[in-house]
Protein backbone atom coordinates (compact mmCIF):
# COMPACT_ATOMS: atom_id res chain seq x y z
CA UNK A 1 0.00 0.00 0.00
CA UNK A 2 1.37 3.19 -0.88
CA UNK A 3 1.70 6.21 1.03
CA UNK A 4 -0.81 8.04 -0.92
CA UNK A 5 -3.40 5.17 -0.10
CA UNK A 6 -2.70 5.09 3.04
CA UNK A 7 -3.19 9.29 3.59
CA UNK A 8 -6.34 8.81 2.00
CA UNK A 9 -8.01 6.16 3.98
CA UNK A 10 -10.15 7.31 6.93
CA UNK A 11 -12.83 10.19 7.64
CA UNK A 12 -13.26 12.49 5.20
CA UNK A 13 -13.63 16.30 5.28
CA UNK A 14 -15.67 17.69 7.99
CA UNK A 15 -15.08 14.75 10.32
CA UNK A 16 -11.75 14.22 9.72
CA UNK A 17 -11.48 18.35 10.55
CA UNK A 18 -13.41 17.98 13.46
CA UNK A 19 -11.60 14.88 14.85
CA UNK A 20 -8.29 16.81 14.30
CA UNK A 21 -9.50 19.75 16.31
CA UNK A 22 -10.89 17.84 19.35
CA UNK A 23 -8.30 15.24 19.49
CA UNK A 24 -5.43 17.54 19.30
CA UNK A 25 -6.95 19.93 21.27
CA UNK A 26 -6.77 17.68 24.28
CA UNK A 27 -3.34 19.01 24.33
CA UNK A 28 -4.79 21.97 25.28
CA UNK A 29 -7.04 20.14 27.98
CA UNK A 30 -3.83 18.97 30.02
CA UNK A 31 -2.30 22.07 29.80
CA UNK A 32 -5.18 23.67 31.62
CA UNK A 33 -5.99 20.87 33.92
CA UNK A 34 -2.31 20.60 35.05
CA UNK A 35 -1.95 24.49 35.38
CA UNK A 36 -5.52 24.88 36.94
CA UNK A 37 -5.51 22.25 39.66
CA UNK A 38 -2.34 23.92 41.38
CA UNK A 39 -4.66 26.40 42.42
CA UNK A 40 -6.85 23.83 44.23
CA UNK A 41 -3.84 21.30 45.48
CA UNK A 42 -1.52 24.60 47.46
CA UNK A 43 -4.60 24.39 50.15
CA UNK A 44 -3.38 20.70 50.89
CA UNK A 45 0.14 21.21 50.33
CA UNK A 46 0.72 23.88 52.24
CA UNK A 47 -0.57 21.73 55.19
CA UNK A 48 1.41 19.17 54.55
CA UNK A 49 4.58 20.87 53.90
CA UNK A 50 4.10 24.00 55.80
CA UNK A 51 4.48 26.28 52.72
CA UNK A 52 5.12 30.25 52.91
CA UNK A 53 4.44 32.45 49.63
CA UNK A 54 7.90 31.90 48.64
CA UNK A 55 7.73 28.14 48.23
CA UNK A 56 3.99 28.43 46.66
CA UNK A 57 5.07 30.68 43.95
CA UNK A 58 8.28 27.94 43.54
CA UNK A 59 5.78 25.17 43.02
CA UNK A 60 3.43 27.00 40.95
CA UNK A 61 6.32 28.59 38.72
CA UNK A 62 7.73 25.30 38.31
CA UNK A 63 5.80 24.25 35.46
CA UNK A 64 5.97 27.56 33.91
CA UNK A 65 9.98 27.62 33.70
CA UNK A 66 9.65 24.04 32.32
CA UNK A 67 6.89 25.42 29.65
CA UNK A 68 9.90 27.51 28.68
CA UNK A 69 12.44 25.07 27.98
CA UNK A 70 10.02 23.14 26.51
CA UNK A 71 8.28 25.73 23.75
CA UNK A 72 11.62 26.71 22.81
CA UNK A 73 12.59 23.28 21.85
CA UNK A 74 9.80 22.16 20.26
CA UNK A 75 9.80 24.52 16.69
CA UNK A 76 13.16 22.82 16.26
CA UNK A 77 11.82 19.42 16.91
CA UNK A 78 8.47 19.64 15.21
CA UNK A 79 10.30 20.82 12.16
CA UNK A 80 12.30 17.94 11.89
CA UNK A 81 9.76 14.93 13.63
CA UNK A 82 6.53 16.22 11.85
CA UNK A 83 3.72 18.30 14.03
CA UNK A 84 2.13 14.68 14.25
CA UNK A 85 4.86 12.69 16.30
CA UNK A 86 5.98 15.75 18.07
CA UNK A 87 2.39 15.85 19.66
CA UNK A 88 2.71 12.21 20.55
CA UNK A 89 6.12 12.93 22.73
CA UNK A 90 4.19 15.38 24.24
CA UNK A 91 1.23 13.18 25.81
CA UNK A 92 4.58 11.07 26.64
CA UNK A 93 5.92 13.62 28.66
CA UNK A 94 2.73 14.54 30.12
CA UNK A 95 2.39 11.47 31.64
CA UNK A 96 5.95 10.72 33.38
CA UNK A 97 4.87 14.46 34.95
CA UNK A 98 1.88 13.31 36.31
CA UNK A 99 2.96 10.30 37.63
CA UNK A 100 6.05 11.98 39.00
CA UNK A 101 4.08 14.81 40.54
CA UNK A 102 1.49 11.70 42.34
CA UNK A 103 4.62 10.43 44.17
CA UNK A 104 6.07 13.71 45.20
CA UNK A 105 7.19 13.07 48.95
CA UNK A 106 9.04 16.34 49.28
CA UNK A 107 9.05 19.78 47.87
CA UNK A 108 12.07 19.37 45.93
CA UNK A 109 10.73 15.96 44.44
CA UNK A 110 7.21 18.29 43.53
CA UNK A 111 8.73 21.03 42.34
CA UNK A 112 10.90 18.82 39.40
CA UNK A 113 8.42 16.66 38.82
CA UNK A 114 5.92 20.21 37.95
CA UNK A 115 9.23 21.02 36.21
CA UNK A 116 8.79 18.08 33.87
CA UNK A 117 4.66 19.04 33.33
CA UNK A 118 6.07 22.23 32.14
CA UNK A 119 8.10 20.45 29.17
CA UNK A 120 5.47 19.24 27.78
CA UNK A 121 2.55 21.91 28.78
CA UNK A 122 5.20 24.69 26.33
CA UNK A 123 5.10 22.02 23.87
CA UNK A 124 1.42 22.04 23.61
CA UNK A 125 1.16 25.50 23.21
CA UNK A 126 3.29 25.62 20.63
CA UNK A 127 2.72 22.63 18.36
CA UNK A 128 -0.50 21.97 18.74
CA UNK A 129 -2.13 25.37 17.13
CA UNK A 130 0.40 24.75 14.75
CA UNK A 131 -0.87 21.51 13.67
CA UNK A 132 -4.97 22.81 13.44
CA UNK A 133 -3.64 26.09 11.65
CA UNK A 134 -1.84 24.22 9.10
CA UNK A 135 -4.36 20.97 8.72
CA UNK A 136 -7.59 22.82 8.83
CA UNK A 137 -9.19 24.92 5.85
CA UNK A 138 -9.43 28.56 6.11
CA UNK A 139 -13.25 29.71 6.67
CA UNK A 140 -13.02 27.05 9.77
CA UNK A 141 -9.38 27.68 10.87
CA UNK A 142 -10.50 30.32 13.80
CA UNK A 143 -13.00 28.04 15.35
CA UNK A 144 -10.97 25.30 15.37
CA UNK A 145 -7.51 26.43 16.68
CA UNK A 146 -9.57 28.48 19.29
CA UNK A 147 -10.51 24.69 20.21
CA UNK A 148 -7.35 24.02 21.69
CA UNK A 149 -8.00 27.32 24.22
CA UNK A 150 -11.37 26.41 25.06
CA UNK A 151 -9.56 22.80 26.12
CA UNK A 152 -7.01 24.98 28.33
CA UNK A 153 -10.05 26.86 29.89
CA UNK A 154 -12.13 23.49 30.07
CA UNK A 155 -9.21 22.10 31.61
CA UNK A 156 -9.14 24.24 34.27
CA UNK A 157 -12.77 23.88 35.17
CA UNK A 158 -11.98 20.17 35.23
CA UNK A 159 -9.31 20.77 37.73
CA UNK A 160 -11.40 22.71 40.02
CA UNK A 161 -14.43 20.35 40.03
CA UNK A 162 -11.80 17.63 41.20
CA UNK A 163 -10.11 19.49 43.06
CA UNK A 164 -13.26 20.59 45.05
CA UNK A 165 -14.22 16.84 44.91
CA UNK A 166 -10.72 15.66 46.31
CA UNK A 167 -10.60 18.07 49.39
CA UNK A 168 -6.94 17.58 50.50
CA UNK A 169 -6.48 14.38 47.93
CA UNK A 170 -3.42 16.42 46.24
CA UNK A 171 -2.09 13.09 44.71
CA UNK A 172 -4.99 12.16 43.34
CA UNK A 173 -5.58 15.31 41.44
CA UNK A 174 -1.66 15.06 40.14
CA UNK A 175 -2.37 11.30 39.11
CA UNK A 176 -5.50 11.75 36.91
CA UNK A 177 -3.85 13.91 34.28
CA UNK A 178 -3.04 10.65 33.19
CA UNK A 179 -6.12 9.96 31.11
CA UNK A 180 -6.32 12.91 28.60
CA UNK A 181 -2.60 11.96 28.04
CA UNK A 182 -3.22 8.96 26.89
CA UNK A 183 -6.57 9.68 25.22
CA UNK A 184 -4.13 12.79 23.09
CA UNK A 185 -1.23 10.16 22.51
CA UNK A 186 -3.61 7.29 20.80
CA UNK A 187 -5.73 9.81 19.42
CA UNK A 188 -2.93 11.24 17.42
CA UNK A 189 -2.22 7.68 16.13
CA UNK A 190 -5.14 7.87 13.85
CA UNK A 191 -4.65 11.40 12.33
CA UNK A 192 -2.53 12.97 9.40
CA UNK A 193 0.76 14.53 9.17
CA UNK A 194 0.79 18.41 8.50
CA UNK A 195 0.21 18.71 4.66
CA UNK A 196 2.50 21.71 4.86
CA UNK A 197 5.48 20.48 7.34
CA UNK A 198 5.18 17.05 4.37
CA UNK A 199 5.32 19.66 1.22
CA UNK A 200 8.51 21.19 3.22
CA UNK A 201 10.00 17.42 3.42
CA UNK A 202 9.14 16.84 -0.10
CA UNK A 203 6.47 14.33 0.16
CA UNK A 204 4.03 15.78 -2.12
CA UNK A 205 2.10 12.78 -2.92
CA UNK A 206 1.50 12.75 0.70
CA UNK A 207 0.30 16.26 1.53
CA UNK A 208 -1.94 15.74 -1.44
CA UNK A 209 -3.59 13.06 -0.87
CA UNK A 210 -4.35 14.40 3.31
CA UNK A 211 -5.52 17.38 1.22
CA UNK A 212 -7.94 15.83 -0.76
CA UNK A 213 -9.68 14.70 2.38
CA UNK A 214 -10.13 18.06 4.44
CA UNK A 215 -11.00 20.32 1.38
CA UNK A 216 -14.13 20.67 -0.31
CA UNK A 217 -12.96 19.09 -3.85
CA UNK A 218 -9.79 17.96 -5.03
CA UNK A 219 -9.17 20.76 -7.74
CA UNK A 220 -9.07 22.94 -4.63
CA UNK A 221 -6.96 20.72 -2.71
CA UNK A 222 -4.66 20.84 -5.77
CA UNK A 223 -4.67 24.86 -5.66
CA UNK A 224 -4.04 25.52 -2.47
CA UNK A 225 -1.37 23.05 -2.54
CA UNK A 226 0.62 24.71 -5.53
CA UNK A 227 -0.23 27.93 -3.36
CA UNK A 228 1.63 26.32 -0.22
CA UNK A 229 4.17 24.83 -2.48
CA UNK A 230 5.20 28.78 -3.56
CA UNK A 231 5.85 29.89 -0.44
CA UNK A 232 7.44 26.66 0.95
CA UNK A 233 10.21 27.02 -2.22
CA UNK A 234 12.28 28.55 0.27
CA UNK A 235 14.70 26.53 3.06
CA UNK A 236 13.78 25.96 6.58
CA UNK A 237 14.58 29.36 8.50
CA UNK A 238 17.02 29.68 11.73
CA UNK A 239 16.00 31.56 14.44
CA UNK A 240 17.82 34.51 12.96
CA UNK A 241 15.49 34.44 9.87
CA UNK A 242 13.14 35.67 12.61
CA UNK A 243 14.17 39.05 13.37
CA UNK A 244 14.53 39.64 9.30
CA UNK A 245 13.09 43.45 8.50
CA UNK A 246 9.95 42.05 6.78
CA UNK A 247 9.17 38.97 9.25
CA UNK A 248 9.83 41.74 12.63
CA UNK A 249 5.84 42.74 12.71
CA UNK A 250 4.84 39.02 12.84
CA UNK A 251 7.27 38.82 15.82
CA UNK A 252 5.69 42.21 17.61
CA UNK A 253 2.17 40.73 17.05
CA UNK A 254 3.04 37.48 18.32
CA UNK A 255 4.94 38.00 21.20
CA UNK A 256 3.42 41.05 22.04
CA UNK A 257 -0.14 39.58 22.40
CA UNK A 258 1.27 36.87 24.02
CA UNK A 259 3.20 39.50 26.83
CA UNK A 260 -0.06 40.92 27.35
CA UNK A 261 -2.33 38.00 27.61
CA UNK A 262 -0.19 37.73 30.87
CA UNK A 263 1.08 40.74 32.18
CA UNK A 264 -2.49 41.86 32.84
CA UNK A 265 -2.78 39.35 35.53
CA UNK A 266 -4.97 36.22 34.53
CA UNK A 267 -3.15 33.45 35.25
CA UNK A 268 -2.02 34.83 38.18
CA UNK A 269 -5.20 35.16 39.34
CA UNK A 270 -6.55 31.69 38.28
CA UNK A 271 -3.88 30.35 39.99
CA UNK A 272 -4.04 32.00 43.48
CA UNK A 273 -7.64 32.85 43.09
CA UNK A 274 -8.57 30.17 46.16
CA UNK A 275 -5.76 31.73 48.09
CA UNK A 276 -7.32 35.31 47.76
CA UNK A 277 -10.82 34.60 48.13
CA UNK A 278 -10.01 32.48 51.89
CA UNK A 279 -7.70 35.84 52.58
CA UNK A 280 -10.95 38.08 51.92
CA UNK A 281 -12.72 35.50 54.34
CA UNK A 282 -13.95 32.86 52.24
CA UNK A 283 -13.39 28.86 53.30
CA UNK A 284 -11.54 26.75 51.65
CA UNK A 285 -14.44 25.12 49.98
CA UNK A 286 -16.31 28.20 49.65
CA UNK A 287 -12.90 29.92 47.88
CA UNK A 288 -12.92 26.78 45.49
CA UNK A 289 -16.01 27.22 44.64
CA UNK A 290 -16.09 30.42 43.86
CA UNK A 291 -13.41 29.88 41.67
CA UNK A 292 -15.07 26.95 40.29
CA UNK A 293 -17.84 29.86 39.33
CA UNK A 294 -15.22 31.77 37.43
CA UNK A 295 -14.00 28.93 35.81
CA UNK A 296 -17.48 27.94 34.10
CA UNK A 297 -17.74 31.96 33.05
CA UNK A 298 -13.93 31.97 31.41
CA UNK A 299 -15.87 28.53 29.53
CA UNK A 300 -18.96 30.17 27.99
CA UNK A 301 -16.44 33.26 26.99
CA UNK A 302 -14.23 31.25 25.32
CA UNK A 303 -17.48 29.34 23.76
CA UNK A 304 -18.37 32.83 22.58
CA UNK A 305 -14.79 33.37 20.99
CA UNK A 306 -15.05 30.20 18.99
CA UNK A 307 -18.34 31.28 17.37
CA UNK A 308 -17.14 35.15 17.12
CA UNK A 309 -13.86 34.96 15.41
CA UNK A 310 -14.31 33.57 12.44
CA UNK A 311 -17.59 35.81 11.84
CA UNK A 312 -16.31 39.45 13.63
CA UNK A 313 -12.56 38.65 13.48
CA UNK A 314 -9.65 38.39 16.03
CA UNK A 315 -9.14 41.98 16.54
CA UNK A 316 -12.72 42.84 17.15
CA UNK A 317 -13.04 39.79 19.40
CA UNK A 318 -10.35 41.61 21.71
CA UNK A 319 -11.79 45.03 21.56
CA UNK A 320 -15.03 44.19 22.88
CA UNK A 321 -14.00 42.18 25.59
CA UNK A 322 -10.58 43.32 26.68
CA UNK A 323 -12.29 47.21 28.52
CA UNK A 324 -14.66 45.52 30.43
CA UNK A 325 -11.70 43.14 32.37
CA UNK A 326 -9.89 46.50 33.20
CA UNK A 327 -13.01 47.96 34.81
CA UNK A 328 -13.38 44.87 36.99
CA UNK A 329 -10.01 45.19 37.84
CA UNK A 330 -10.29 48.47 39.18
CA UNK A 331 -14.08 47.74 41.00
CA UNK A 332 -12.04 45.27 42.48
CA UNK A 333 -8.83 47.19 43.78
CA UNK A 334 -11.61 49.80 45.25
CA UNK A 335 -13.02 46.38 47.32
CA UNK A 336 -9.54 45.68 49.19
CA UNK A 337 -9.40 49.31 49.81
CA UNK A 338 -8.33 49.43 53.66
CA UNK A 339 -8.16 45.67 53.76
CA UNK A 340 -10.04 42.73 52.32
CA UNK A 341 -13.98 43.26 52.26
CA UNK A 342 -15.55 41.82 55.52
CA UNK A 343 -19.26 42.79 54.31
CA UNK A 344 -21.23 40.24 52.85
CA UNK A 345 -22.47 42.30 50.16
CA UNK A 346 -18.77 43.58 49.03
CA UNK A 347 -17.58 40.03 49.25
CA UNK A 348 -20.70 39.02 46.69
CA UNK A 349 -19.57 42.02 44.55
CA UNK A 350 -15.71 40.82 44.76
CA UNK A 351 -16.63 37.40 43.24
CA UNK A 352 -19.24 38.62 40.80
CA UNK A 353 -16.03 41.02 39.49
CA UNK A 354 -13.33 38.19 39.81
CA UNK A 355 -15.40 36.19 37.58
CA UNK A 356 -16.43 38.76 35.23
CA UNK A 357 -12.70 39.97 34.81
CA UNK A 358 -11.06 36.26 34.41
CA UNK A 359 -13.68 35.54 31.75
CA UNK A 360 -13.85 38.83 29.77
CA UNK A 361 -9.74 38.65 29.80
CA UNK A 362 -9.65 34.84 28.65
CA UNK A 363 -10.31 36.39 24.89
CA UNK A 364 -6.51 37.06 24.91
CA UNK A 365 -6.49 33.45 25.35
CA UNK A 366 -8.88 32.70 22.56
CA UNK A 367 -6.95 35.01 20.27
CA UNK A 368 -3.19 34.35 21.36
CA UNK A 369 -2.78 30.79 20.25
CA UNK A 370 -4.52 31.43 16.86
CA UNK A 371 -2.51 34.80 16.01
CA UNK A 372 0.59 32.91 16.63
CA UNK A 373 -0.26 29.98 14.68
CA UNK A 374 -1.40 32.41 11.39
CA UNK A 375 0.73 35.61 11.05
CA UNK A 376 4.42 33.71 10.49
CA UNK A 377 5.47 32.36 7.00
CA UNK A 378 6.08 28.67 6.60
CA UNK A 379 9.42 28.50 6.58
CA UNK A 380 9.83 29.74 10.34
CA UNK A 381 6.68 29.21 11.62
CA UNK A 382 7.33 26.52 13.70
CA UNK A 383 10.13 28.79 15.29
CA UNK A 384 8.16 31.75 15.01
CA UNK A 385 5.16 29.81 17.17
CA UNK A 386 7.88 28.98 19.43
CA UNK A 387 8.78 32.42 20.46
CA UNK A 388 5.28 33.38 21.09
CA UNK A 389 4.62 30.50 23.52
CA UNK A 390 7.46 32.05 25.06
CA UNK A 391 6.38 35.19 25.62
CA UNK A 392 3.59 33.84 27.06
CA UNK A 393 5.71 31.23 29.41
CA UNK A 394 7.94 33.85 30.29
CA UNK A 395 5.55 36.61 31.74
CA UNK A 396 3.54 33.91 33.40
CA UNK A 397 6.53 32.83 34.93
CA UNK A 398 7.28 36.76 35.91
CA UNK A 399 3.94 37.15 37.26
CA UNK A 400 3.61 33.79 39.14
CA UNK A 401 5.91 34.49 40.93
CA UNK A 402 5.40 37.78 41.67
CA UNK A 403 2.13 38.32 42.17
CA UNK A 404 1.77 37.46 45.94
CA UNK A 405 5.00 39.27 46.72
CA UNK A 406 3.07 42.51 45.15
CA UNK A 407 0.05 41.75 47.49
CA UNK A 408 2.35 42.09 49.92
CA UNK A 409 4.03 45.35 48.61
CA UNK A 410 1.51 47.06 46.90
CA UNK A 411 -1.20 45.91 48.45
CA UNK A 412 -4.44 44.17 46.90
CA UNK A 413 -5.86 47.42 45.62
CA UNK A 414 -2.88 48.64 44.16
CA UNK A 415 -1.63 44.92 42.30
CA UNK A 416 -5.04 45.45 41.17
CA UNK A 417 -4.97 48.78 39.85
CA UNK A 418 -1.29 48.01 38.63
CA UNK A 419 -2.97 45.28 36.30
CA UNK A 420 -5.73 47.69 34.82
CA UNK A 421 -3.20 49.92 34.08
CA UNK A 422 -1.19 47.25 31.44
CA UNK A 423 -4.48 45.84 30.75
CA UNK A 424 -5.09 49.64 28.99
CA UNK A 425 -2.05 49.75 27.48
CA UNK A 426 -2.91 46.54 26.15
CA UNK A 427 -5.29 48.38 24.48
CA UNK A 428 -3.37 50.35 22.44
CA UNK A 429 -1.01 47.89 21.58
CA UNK A 430 -4.40 46.03 19.53
CA UNK A 431 -5.06 48.79 17.79
CA UNK A 432 -1.54 49.59 16.29
CA UNK A 433 0.22 46.25 16.24
CA UNK A 434 -2.87 43.57 15.78
CA UNK A 435 -3.42 42.52 12.55
CA UNK A 436 -6.78 41.18 11.34
CA UNK A 437 -6.31 37.79 9.94
CA UNK A 438 -10.03 36.41 9.84
CA UNK A 439 -11.26 34.50 6.58
CA UNK A 440 -7.47 34.96 4.87
CA UNK A 441 -5.11 32.02 3.92
CA UNK A 442 -1.68 31.88 5.34
CA UNK A 443 -0.10 32.42 2.77
CA UNK A 444 -2.02 35.65 1.87
CA UNK A 445 -1.13 36.75 5.39
CA UNK A 446 2.60 36.22 3.94
CA UNK A 447 2.23 37.91 1.08
CA UNK A 448 1.16 40.89 3.05
CA UNK A 449 4.16 40.16 5.17
CA UNK A 450 6.53 40.25 2.13
CA UNK A 451 4.52 43.95 0.85
CA UNK A 452 5.12 45.74 4.23
CA UNK A 453 1.16 45.99 4.61
CA UNK A 454 0.88 43.83 8.05
CA UNK A 455 0.26 46.30 10.56
CA UNK A 456 -3.27 48.30 10.10
CA UNK A 457 -1.42 51.50 9.77
CA UNK A 458 0.17 49.85 6.87
CA UNK A 459 -2.85 49.59 4.95
CA UNK A 460 -3.29 51.56 2.06
CA UNK A 461 -6.10 54.05 2.84
CA UNK A 462 -10.08 53.00 1.99
CA UNK A 463 -8.64 49.57 1.80
CA UNK A 464 -11.13 46.98 3.24
CA UNK A 465 -10.35 45.09 6.70
CA UNK A 466 -11.12 41.77 5.60
CA UNK A 467 -12.31 40.73 9.11
CA UNK A 468 -14.58 44.33 9.46
CA UNK A 469 -15.80 43.24 6.14
CA UNK A 470 -16.91 39.94 6.81
CA UNK A 471 -18.48 40.72 9.94
CA UNK A 472 -20.39 44.14 8.24
CA UNK A 473 -21.35 41.41 5.58
CA UNK A 474 -22.64 38.89 8.83
CA UNK A 475 -24.73 42.45 10.13
CA UNK A 476 -26.65 42.90 7.27
CA UNK A 477 -27.49 39.11 6.49
CA UNK A 478 -28.69 39.24 10.09
CA UNK A 479 -30.62 42.37 9.50
CA UNK A 480 -32.24 40.82 6.35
Amino acid sequence: MTATSTARRGPQRKGLVVMVSIIAALGGLLFGYDTGIIGVALLGLSKQFALDDTLKQLVTGAIILGAIFGCVGTGRLSDRLGRRWTIVLVGAVFIVGSVLSAAATNVGMLIAARFILGLSAGSATQIIPVYIAEVTPPEHRGKLVVMFQFMVVFGILVAYLVGYGLGDAWRWMFGLGIVPAVILMLGMLVLPESPRWLIGKGREPEALAILERVRSSREGAQSEMDEIKEVSARPEGSWRDLFQPWIRPALIAGVGIAMFSQITGNNALIYYAPTILSQAGFGDSASVLAAIGGAVLINLATILGIFLVDRIGRKRFLLWMVPGSAVALVVMGLLFMGGAPEDAFSQYVLVACLAIYMALNCSFGVCLWLINAEVYPLFVRGKGASMGALSHWVFNLLVTLTTLSLISTLGTSGTFWLYAAVTTLALVFIVRYVPETNGRSLEEIENDLKNGVFFPADKPKGKADPGRAQGAAVSSAAGD
